[in-house]
């Protein structure tokens, strides 16, 4: 079943252990540095039609993992995240469609509407009596939208970090 309109209506809850929140961020504006959250719920609300579902996400901004614990320890640190005064990001829908969310995405108390182009991979039974259903949704957001701003200039030019960060899910829902 590949189709939205195989989504059965009510409360669908990401699978965290088969889900992720990733993100990646220019390094030295020659590569990217990726990460990820690793504690992070969600609640998807499936209507008919499905247009009329809505997203509730929220990410605890202290598990993020970058396989760097000094890097991950500046991120959580007042230049960045901040996350003693601000321990989650949130994200809230305002529109659902077959191919994307629209919504109010909130990091160190700043809400801006972000869009996220959606993927729906498929429904499918599970070995243990259950439902699931897959969707990656990705989008890109300026950073110092949200007052993420420290930053350091690098010899010859250029920034240490950049402004841009993709924001990539893959997340696996079960039905409730």
């Amino acid at each position: 079943m590949n189709n939205l309109s195989d989504l059965t209506a009510g409360t669908w809850n990401v699978d965290a252990s088969h889900s992720e929140v990733g993100f990646a961020a220019r390094h030295l504006m020659v590569s990217k540095v990726r990460g990820q959250f690793k504690d992070f719920a969600a609640v998807v609300t499936v209507g008919q039609p499905f247009e009329q579902s809505t997203v509730q996400a929220t990410v605890q901004l202290a598990s993020i993992d970058t396989n760097s614990a000094d890097r991950d320890a500046h991120l959580k640190s007042a230049d960045f995240f901040d996350v003693e005064n601000n321990p989650a990001m949130t994200f809230t829908s305002t529109k659902v469609t077959n191919d994307f969310i629209e919504g109010d995405l909130t990091i160190k108390g700043i809400t801006k509407p972000v869009s996220f182009d959606l993927d729906f991979g498929g429904v499918s039974a599970d070995p243990w009596g259950g439902t699931r259903a897959g969707f990656e949704a990705t989008t890109e957001i300026n950073r110092k939208d949200f007052d993420l701003t420290w930053n350091a200039a690098i010899e010859g030019g250029g920034v240490l970090v950049g402004e841009k960060v993709k924001i990539a899910l893959d997340v696996q829902l079960v039905q409730a």
